[in-house]
């Protein structure tokens, strides 16, 4: 169905309860037998929801999955991973469309909705990474989406419906991967920084800028909260450009009171950036050995020694 399954039950649940206090008092039922009754229910949709979704919070991280190792870093190797994220966002920030005021003129949420899946198709089969080898339909537009709003909370999945939904009113630079966090989430990837690790992933290996871009950001974002705590990040903030700042602005104010700056995520940019970019970059530089290169062996005395130069 097109609609949020869970919210209309959530409704309809709600008017039970009304109508089964109205029942207790006319009827004069037993208050405590009554409550007993609430709270077997309520016990079973959570052992329910607890059986088919919930443990998940208890899995191995996703570092194992992705065959990243999670490294313990020093705050010049953090400014280095906020340097290569914020030089990723400056770059594709001149890819995406933008208004006349500036802001990102991105596409509607049902055609992002519909392109998501090809960044964890790219995962799965491009980078073998079968732990995003899940659901990739459409996400669904989330109800009430004012409350969410003022809560500053992107979006909500529930493991009992199978449903991930987003709340369309979250900033269109944030929207791509709002909607790649809620697939995660449906792949029953539910430890916070795994989930938002994992978006940035699937925003990366979309081949939409809209999707590349707003992940960037995000994995920007993240990278720089650790930095302020640290009061270092004024010298990184100095190498954005405007479009990324005005963007990274739009995005604070939307998740001022969320739950996005997990720190934790932190550690997996971090942890890939050396894993995937530094430590690669030394290993091209490295100078192949050469036994009979006089630079690197010294072939003094040595029959047959090729001459220098």
């Amino acid at each position: 169905v097109d609609f949020v399954l869970w919210q209309v039950l959530l409704v309809a649940l709600a008017v039970l309860a009304l109508a089964s206090v109205v029942l207790m008092i006319v009827l004069k039922w037993n208050v405590v037998q009554w409550l007993g009754w609430v709270l077997a229910a309520v016990s079973a949709v959570f052992m329910l929801h607890t059986l088919t979704y919930g443990l998940n919070y208890y899995a191995g991280p996703i570092a194992e999955d992705i065959r990243l190792e999670v490294v313990d870093y020093n705050v010049e190797e953090l400014a280095e991973a906020a340097i290569y994220y914020r030089d990723q966002a400056n770059a594709l920030s001149t890819q995406v469309n933008r208004d006349s005021s500036g802001n990102v003129d991105f596409a509607d949420f049902e055609t992002l909705a519909n392109q998501a899946g090809d960044g964890f198709t790219s995962l799965t089969y491009d980078f073998s990474y079968p732990i995003f080898a899940g659901c990739k339909l459409p996400v669904k537009q989330l109800g009430w989406a004012d409350w969410y709003t003022s809560q500053g909370i992107t979006g909500v999945t529930v493991g009992l419906t199978g449903e991930a939904a987003v709340n369309t009113d979250v900033p269109s630079v944030l929207m791509p991967y709002a909607i790649c966090k809620e697939m995660v989430h449906r792949m029953s990837i539910l430890i916070p920084k795994d989930a938002s690790f994992g978006a940035y992933m699937a925003c990366m290996a979309n081949p939409d800028p809209q999707f590349q871009y707003s992940g960037a950001l995000m994995g920007y974002r993240y990278c720089l909260e650790a930095l302020e705590e640290l009061g270092r990040d004024t010298v990184v903030r100095a190498g954005e450009n405007a479009n990324v700042r005005k963007d990274l602005d739009t995005c604070n104010a939307f998740l001022k009171q969320g739950e996005e700056g997990d720190a934790d995520t932190c550690d997996l940019l971090t942890s890939w950036h050396i894993q995937e970019v530094v430590l690669p970059s030394q290993q091209e530089t490295e100078q192949k050995f050469d036994p009979y290169d006089p630079s690197q062996v010294d072939l003094t005395g040595l029959v047959n020694a090729p001459a220098a130069g």
